[in-house]
């Protein structure tokens, strides 16, 4: 460390030349939200000075900006469907060079096991993975997930540099009773001041109050201005979500003002590869916000500085002297338009291309993540949803783009007692299949996904995984989940009883050890297959299904021990008096 330092001071100092310096390019200054000019001086992978230096290699930028590295505040890796070494492929090109992730999907598969997986994936890439350490698996204490994680399990991870802190508090009424568990995750991260993170969706002002009183300092879970500012005034940080289903910023951007801006920054929190490649990470984000009016370098300090700031990371976030030489060459403020990126001072991608050496996720895999479906196969007779006290249900109605559903009370058919599934009405079966130790099946009815035919499947159901299916019929909803069971997890269309196409994730029933690009071939047949069924193409069908059976986000829920609704914090029946 002291060569480390003695090195950098002497290049900051012009006592000897530095590694590397850029000329010619307009820098990003996001203290004071201004353009400034100068020689950009690195020196073992940190930014060393501002102004006139000579270095050992030097490069142009054609006077292009040169912008920080962009953060995600809050991401779910595992809801890309690949491994963080493969992630990185895809989002260093969008200019993202730090995240900040929740391992939670693949803990409440594997526990802790899956927690060290991502961590030591993570070592194969020049992104900057850190970890907030899952406070809630199970989700809820009525949740049959595939590991159970305390405080005492947790504690050992601490000792690692890329764990920061504790992640989203989302069991709120643990919370709100003092569980010990849950108390004791929290003291464990206080005690160590680390950062918590929050889980307020769709809950009051005083729930914030019991939140920060818990020193619980962020949210992404807003979905209009009123609430974010009602965080912010209560001193939290929000975080303004644009994912694949949750798409927040419109919605979120009118609270975010010039005296307030420096508590919002932005995350993607779940986001399917194809969205991540085509669309893009937080730079779509930044690009949102600045389409909507918000200024360009105010839209860019929330990408970074105030991502750093908020997840204490003293060195990230800014083009400046003492901080890692992690940024980018834009063209252009308005579009952002990313053509090099920069990590520790090496390019690591290039015109929308990663260009450092890639060492492809280990063939040795731990073998309990890679046979995480253990359910028996499904019987029609498993699928039925008996009707007895007449043709009124409780019926689950998506929103798109929303994590919300609405709690319906409507007529359904009903044939020889049980429920039969309407293309019609748009009222199909909704079924959980409990993959784990293959305890139960929950059933439910579902408005929103207007196929005309078939069924589609998935293992990816947040948080416990189970398999999550939805259909027109029986028949091709076993021929769904038949195929998850057989290809241990991932997507599966079916009509007419045959498969149409599926996407094996092999690790965990999450993530696969494939190339990216083999990935989003598999997520287009996925998407041609979902036409046949007759798709709308206004949300996708997988990332909403993939929500349906988590309960701690209103209205109504499924679960495999059946229909929850969120709001009483109790499961009701499909029947509706």
């Amino acid at each position: 460390m002291t060569s480390t330092l003695q090195t950098r001071i002497a290049a900051a100092a012009k006592q000897t030349k530095a590694d590397l310096v850029i000329k010619n390019g307009k820098i990003v200054n996001v203290f004071t939200r201004e353009i400034i000019e100068g020689d950009l001086a690195i020196a073992e992978g940190m930014i060393v000075g501002i102004g006139r230096y000579e270095g050992n290699e030097t490069i142009d930028a054609e006077g292009r900006y040169i912008c920080p590295g962009l953060i995600d505040g809050h991401v779910h890796i595992e809801s890309s469907m690949v491994p963080p070494s493969e992630f990185a492929r895809v989002v260093l090109p969008h200019g993202v060079t730090t995240v900040i992730a929740d391992p939670h999907e693949i803990a409440n598969v594997a526990g802790v096991r899956g927690i060290q997986f991502m961590l030591d994936d993570a070592k194969r890439t020049p992104l900057d993975v850190y970890i907030m350490l899952p406070s809630c698996v199970p989700a809820t204490s009525f949740e049959h997930a595939g590991a159970s994680l305390s405080a005492a399990e947790l504690a050992p991870f601490f000792a690692d540099e890329r764990v920061l802190g504790l992640a989203e508090v989302m069991d709120y009424p643990a919370l709100r009773k003092q569980q010990p568990s849950m108390l004791d995750k929290l003291a464990l991260a206080a005690n160590a001041n680390r950062p918590i993170d929050g889980h307020l969706a769709g809950l009051d002002a005083n729930a914030i109050n019991v939140y920060r009183s818990a020193r619980i300092h962020t949210d992404h879970e807003c979905v209009t201005a009123d609430e974010a500012l009602e965080r912010v005034r209560r001193g939290m940080y929000v975080l303004i979500r644009q994912g694949s289903v949750a798409k927040d910023l419109e919605k979120l951007l009118p609270a975010v003002t010039e005296y307030n801006a420096r508590r919002f920054l932005f995350c993607t929190d779940d986001k399917h590869l194809d969205d991540l490649w085509f669309e893009g990470s937080v730079d779509h984000n930044v690009r949102l916000a600045i389409r909507a009016g918000l200024d360009p370098l105010l839209s860019i300090q929330m990408a970074t500085l105030n991502a750093a700031e908020c997840y204490r990371l003293p060195t990230k976030g800014a083009v400046a002297p003492g901080y890692d030489a992690d940024f980018l060459f834009v063209e252009d403020l308005e579009t952002l338009n990313i053509t090099h990126v920069f990590k520790q001072g090496a390019l690591v991608a290039e015109h929308g291309r990663a260009t450092f050496s890639f060492h492809p996720a280990s063939s040795e895999t731990e073998p309990k993540l890679l046979q995480s479906i253990r359910c028996r196969p499904v019987t029609e007779a498993d699928l039925r949803i008996p009707m007895t006290k007449g043709n009124k249900a409780n019926v689950m109605e998506i929103i798109p783009n929303h994590l919300h559903t609405n709690h319906l009370v409507t007529e359904v058919d009903v044939r020889d007692g049980v429920f039969s599934p309407s293309v019609e009405r748009d009222l199909l079966k909704l079924v959980v299949v409990e993959r784990h130790r293959g305890l139960g099946i929950g059933l439910g009815i579902v408005r929103g996904f207007r196929f005309k035919a078939g069924a589609i499947a998935s293992s990816i159901a947040h948080d416990s995984h189970h398999i999550i299916a939805a259909g027109t019929n029986d028949r091709d909803l076993i021929v769904a989940i038949e195929q998850l069971r057989q290809q241990q997890g991932g997507l599966a269309v079916a009509k007419d009883g045959a498969v149409l196409a599926g996407l094996p994730l092999e690790i965990g029933g999450l993530m696969t050890r494939k190339d990216y690009t083999e990935v989003l071939n598999g997520l287009k047949q996925i998407h041609e297959a979902l036409e046949s069924l007759g798709s709308s193409h206004a949300f996708n069908p997988f990332i909403t299904l993939s929500f349906l059976a988590l309960p701690v986000i209103p209205e109504l829920k499924l679960t495999d021990q059946g229909l929850f609704d969120v709001s009483k914090w109790e499961f009701i029946p499909i029947g509706a008096v």
